[in-house]
């Protein structure tokens, strides 16, 4: 595994002097996870209720890295928040800078897939999540710009067109205060179109100081490839000074500016369920950067998170503990892609 890090008093946390070492922008969502492939439901198939969305999921992943993290969210002014809110607390995310909306929250079906190639069902029109706006990062702007460094994704601002300028001021308003941005393009077809994908990607890049993104899915919508140190490269030229790649389950691609190289992906012996693993990946190699580790270890810690993370049902139905984590995780420069 990389080298253990020293460890860290909470005095230690912190871009600035009582900020936060990861804040996490975007939508959370209630999870309804059925218990059969969505097309083979019938009448009485049981389900279960839990918290999700990538924003979520990465926060979770971020806070059991070691990292203080503040997830940046609207979520509904009703009784369907209060478990929404105390999960995310359970998982050590502080939620106290969260907004309420008149307004829903969103909600998803899926079933378990351990190969990542999930049918989601969502409800997510006029949600509480989709009221994100510039309105609220420049409430929130003493807390960006006292961050280690922002998550956020292609998901978040496609919400909606002020959704999509919030998810801009706020990488902008970190990157300008000298803090790190984490990028996930996250592309969904059904909730946004190419161009509009493309056109946040190209102005988010230049801000990103890791942007993390899948092939084919993400790659061949936004930058016309399926191939990994191809897509990398594109991404890198958009103005990303570092891109991971993920290619299925066991090919992690890095590109550091310096060259592209394969990493190893430690595997899983009992996957269950790969929703959320791209996003813990992110959380936990977000907070290993915010904690001063090299790029090469937090994405080493960031895949060996992701890999334990398949051993549970939903978004956060398994987030490891950063000792679990450390003990997975694989050394090494990687193979030249």
């Amino acid at each position: 595994m990389p080298a253990s890090p020293a460890p860290r008093s909470q005095g230690d946390h912190g871009h600035r002097a009582g900020g936060y070492d990861v804040v996490v922008l975007g939508e959370v969502l209630v999870e309804i996870h059925a218990d059969t492939r969505l097309h083979e439901a019938v009448h009485g198939t049981a389900a279960r209720i839990s918290y999700s969305g990538d924003a979520l999921n990465a926060a979770a992943a971020a806070a059991a890295a070691g990292a203080r993290t503040a997830l940046l969210a609207v979520v509904a002014d009703d009784e369907s928040s209060v478990p929404l809110l105390r999960r995310a607390a359970e998982l050590g995310v502080d939620v106290s800078h969260v907004r309420r909306a008149p307004r829903p929250n969103g909600a998803y079906l899926l079933a378990a897939d351990t190969e990542g190639d999930r049918a989601f069902v969502y409800w997510r029109s006029q949600s509480a999540g989709s009221t994100l706006s510039p309105a609220h990062i420049d409430s929130w702007s003493q807390l960006l710009t006292g961050a280690g460094a922002l998550i956020t994704s292609g998901i978040t601002g496609a919400l909606s067109p002020d959704a999509r300028e919030a998810v801009v001021a706020a990488a902008r308003t970190v990157h300008e205060a000298g803090g790190h941005v984490t990028y996930d393009p996250n592309h969904r077809p059904r909730l946004t179109g190419r161009a509009q994908a493309r056109a946040l990607l190209a102005r988010i890049a230049p801000l990103a100081g890791l942007l993390k993104t899948s092939c084919p899915a993400d790659a061949l919508a936004l930058v016309d490839t399926v191939d990994p140190p191809t897509a990398a490269a594109r991404y890198r030229a958009l103005g990303a000074r570092a891109v991971a790649v993920t290619a299925g389950a066991e090919r992690l691609l890095l590109d550091d500016g310096t060259g592209a190289a394969y990493h190893p992906v430690p595997a899983n012996p009992a996957p269950v369920d790969a929703t959320g693993a791209g996003d813990c990946f992110t959380g936990t190699a977000t907070a290993r950067l915010a904690l001063g580790d090299t790029l090469r270890d937090a994405v080493a810690y960031g895949a060996a998170a992701a890999s334990l993370s398949v051993s549970g049902r939903g978004g956060t139905g398994r987030v490891p503990s950063f000792a679990e984590t450390a003990a997975l995780a694989t050394p090494g420069p990687g193979r030249p892609a």
